[in-house]
């Protein structure tokens, strides 16, 4: 009876393990924290570093074969959110992005992924710069895990494009939410 019960307990313990949440941390960014002047655009009468932070992503679903990650501000004043980094094809391997590497042809870009159109009208990562006197927007980073290889899309596509795909193709996602406003 004990040893049934002993292998009862490890197969439910194993079985725990595996079932964990899909995860999203940063030791850039802290969920519900204000981002930092090292993340945040230069332009737009912002004049931040527009460094792309540190994300890592743990326990994704079985059966991933890609990942994605967006940044998406649902608060800024265009009636449609601003895309502000769009990363997608990114294997199934590769469990972090380290920082910067929302610099499409820099040393950290991530290979064989692709960075398509932001509202910026440029791919790679454009960090917050909210219009003055508008209170915090929040700025949803989010890790896709998804059942394709490849999303059949290229770096001219919008941030509403490949949003499409990543909701039609995920097996999961995990996001964490910053803040910023001037």
């Amino acid at each position: 009876m004990l040893r049934v019960m002993l292998s009862l307990f490890f197969v439910l313990s194993l079985s725990h393990s595996y079932a964990a949440d899909f995860q999203l941390t940063s030791p850039s960014i802290h969920n519900h924290e204000t981002i930092a002047h090292e993340q945040v655009f230069n332009g737009f009468g912002c004049s931040g570093r527009n460094v792309s932070p540190e994300l890592h992503w743990a326990h994704p679903p079985y059966g991933a074969r890609s990942f994605a990650v967006t940044v998406y501000d649902p608060d800024a004043p265009t009636g449609s959110g601003w895309w502000h980094w769009v990363i997608f094809n990114i294997p199934p391997t590769v469990h972090s992005l380290p920082a910067n590497a929302g610099r499409p042809e820099g040393k950290a870009a991530i290979e064989g992924a692709i960075q398509s159109m932001t509202d910026f009208g440029q791919p790679g990562y454009g960090g917050p710069c909210p219009p003055a006197g508008d209170k915090s927007h929040r700025y949803i980073f989010t890790v896709y895990a998804l059942k394709v290889d490849r999303l059949p899309l290229d770096k001219d596509a919008s941030g509403a494009m490949v949003g499409f795909y990543l909701n039609q193709q995920a097996l999961a996602k995990a996001s964490l939410t910053a803040l910023y406003g001037r």
